[in-house]
């Protein structure tokens, strides 16, 4: 089915359409849940809520932007208030001076597995976990960050250094990163 008539079919609301969408975006969309959930589990239930929303909102995917730009869009809102709901994100948010930061992410991608960084994001701290997720993977800026999460955009970047000096730590110590990187 090519991406016009799953989109289609998933306005006529066609289990045939919406089984192709999933099948076509489920995977990578999982890997999106998967940074903001706790567990597989977790992972599983926003992923679930996320295409419940993307075929109920589907009349609002205006063809403007790839349509997996628009369901990870919707995954990475899905994610956001699934952490609101069952983690309450305002108990994460302390706001920390920082004092260094860690080595630009493609310096640490070059250096480090895919493996190794998720494992170690996803052991962050939830808040922390959250804002690195937002602004160094999906692109965020921290005034968005802070109308997202209900916080000052000034905690989105304290969050944000604390979560690149708490990551180097733990790739230091798994020795993942290499020292002159640091």
């Amino acid at each position: 089915m090519t991406e016009t008539a799953i989109i289609q079919g998933c306005l006529e609301n066609n289990p045939l359409a919406q089984e192709a969408l999933y099948r076509r975006y489920s995977a990578k969309m999982m890997g999106v849940s998967y940074r903001y959930a706790g567990n597989s589990a977790d992972a599983e239930d926003i992923l679930q809520e996320s295409f419940i929303k993307v075929f109920a909102q589907m009349r609002q995917y205006s063809g403007k932007g790839s349509l997996e730009g628009w369901i990870r869009t919707i995954v990475v809102h899905t994610g956001i208030n699934y952490l609101k709901k069952h983690q309450h994100v305002r108990g994460w948010m302390e706001v920390i001076p920082m004092a260094k930061a860690l080595a630009q992410p493609e310096e640490v991608a070059g250096a480090v597995g895919n493996r190794e960084i998720i494992e170690s994001i996803r052991s962050l701290p939830a808040g922390y976990r959250t804002v690195l997720n937002l602004y160094a993977i999906e692109g965020y800026s921290h005034r968005e960050i802070g109308q997202l999460l209900d916080i000052e955009e000034s905690t989105s970047r304290s969050q944000y250094m604390r979560a690149k000096m708490m990551l180097e730590k733990k790739l230091l110590e798994k020795n993942l990163l290499s020292p002159e990187l640091h």
